[in-house]
């Protein structure tokens, strides 16, 4: 019998282990992303603004997605929607081999999209599953525990790009680019999409395993997904007939587009004022990614250090500090103060740390039922990732790369504004 425990204990812990795995491979998909605008650019020779299609294919799946993915779940089961989840993210990945051997834009842009409805399947069941696993008491432990693991795969997404696609690409800049005859462009563009493809086709490999394994492993919950009637006309009336609900989608929305736009043009910033110092385009954008995994860092320290002092704040007023105080660092940047910008676009990350979950406890919070739906609404939110980046890109497009911030200023504008409406609502 002693010989057999160390099984039973590795047969406990192992849905756990794949089920964490899975919250650090959505956030490896997200962060590995970002720098790809810019990628994408440079190899297709196009426009920032065409470029940034990257991230309306990429966040559109969230959105696409997320009534689906919570209709699902709450007709079959947490492990079925993750499995699915899982599914549709390893083919949208293993899509990347044969869009490079098509050579075009468009077929990226349509794995991208496949990939993210895989995402959105996966953090609408990974949540509650991990919930349901285990002891009822251990299962706030279990949630944080897994969601500190997020940010972990975000830094391997980060370091992922900028050692493995961004260091590796033709070290040509855009310009030089644009004056190739068709015959070398082409060459260069079919190296270069080679060297992006891999990572993706290696995370394929990786899911389908994963997959395999959690489909033959036995996951116990304590409690599973309730199939019962759905009226969505009124769920949905009772939602949006809900303030601080409805307010809390739409915060969100600009919030992801902070997030995104910040993440994504940094790249833009650091080249812009790199280059101008006498770097090299491709040491810019490599340098611009080291500045991100130092943001990312700074956004991991912080979110702990934020959830440690939600003991003695409460979250609305922290909440209302943070957007503050990122609206100031942006304003930093939208002056154009050179590397003082970009340090004070690295420090956003630090104040948009506890964002998301904030914004997302709040107006969850005061949901009485439907629960499903009233989450799936603030996943649909992270459409703002998708439809701000865009809107940035055009202003950089017509060559003003500090004052595009103005974007992500307004984000935190809208964030601050809720917050303060937050406070307001709960002492009436």
């Amino acid at each position: 019998m002693l010989k057999l425990k160390p099984m039973s204990q590795l047969n406990k812990a192992l849905p756990f282990i794949l089920v964490i795995s899975c919250f650090a491979l959505w956030g490896f998909a997200n962060d590995i992303t970002n720098p790809m605008v810019k990628a994408f650019s440079k190899i297709f020779r196009m426009s920032v603004t065409q470029g940034a299609l990257v991230q309306l294919a990429f966040y559109g799946g969230y959105f696409a997605m997320a009534f689906p993915a919570a209709l699902f779940i709450r007709r079959y089961s947490y492990k079925t929607g993750l499995l699915l989840g899982i599914g549709l993210y390893a083919v949208g990945a293993l899509l990347f081999f044969p869009a490079a051997s098509i050579g075009e834009f468009e077929p990226f842009l349509i794995a991208y999209f496949i990939l993210t409805c895989g995402l959105s399947f996966m953090e609408t069941s990974a949540n509650p599953l991990m919930l349901t696993m285990g002891e009822p008491k251990s299962a706030a432990f279990n949630l944080n525990l897994a969601q500190s693991f997020n940010p972990i795969g975000s830094l391997c997404g980060m370091f992922v790009a900028m050692k493995f696609i961004q260091a590796k690409l033709n070290p040509m800049s855009s310009a030089e680019r644009m004056l190739l005859d068709e015959a070398t462009f082409e060459t260069v563009k079919a190296a270069d999409l080679d060297v992006l493809v891999r990572p993706y086709v290696m995370v394929g490999i990786l899911l389908t395993i994963i997959f395999l394994l959690i489909f033959v492993t036995r996951i116990q919950t304590h409690e599973e997904s309730v199939q019962r009637s759905l009226n969505i006309g009124q769920s949905l009336k009772k939602l949006f007939t809900n303030v601080t609900y409805r307010e809390g989608v739409v915060a969100q929305f600009f919030y992801v587009g902070a997030q995104i736009t910040c993440w994504t043009f940094i790249i833009q910033l650091c080249t812009d004022i790199l280059m101008a110092e006498g770097y090299t385009e491709q040491m810019a954008e490599i340098k611009s990614q080291q500045l991100n995994i130092i943001a990312m860092v700074l956004f991991c320290c912080s979110r702990f250090i934020s959830t440690w002092l939600m003991k003695y704040i409460s979250p609305a007023k922290m909440l209302a500090v943070y957007a503050l105080f990122a609206a100031v660092a942006i304003v930093v940047v939208i002056m154009n103060q050179g590397r003082l910008s970009l340090y004070s676009l690295v420090a956003t990350s630090a104040f948009m740390s506890l964002m998301f979950p904030t914004i997302y406890a709040l107006a969850l919070g005061t949901v009485k039922g439907d629960i499903e739906i009233g989450s799936a609404g603030l996943i649909m939110a992270i459409l703002g990732g998708s439809v701000l980046p865009p809107v940035q890109a055009l202003i950089i497009d017509a060559g003003h790369v500090a004052l595009s911030f103005i974007v992500p200023f307004i984000c935190f504008v809208v964030v601050l504004i809720y917050a303060l409406r937050s406070l307001l609502y709960n002492k009436s």
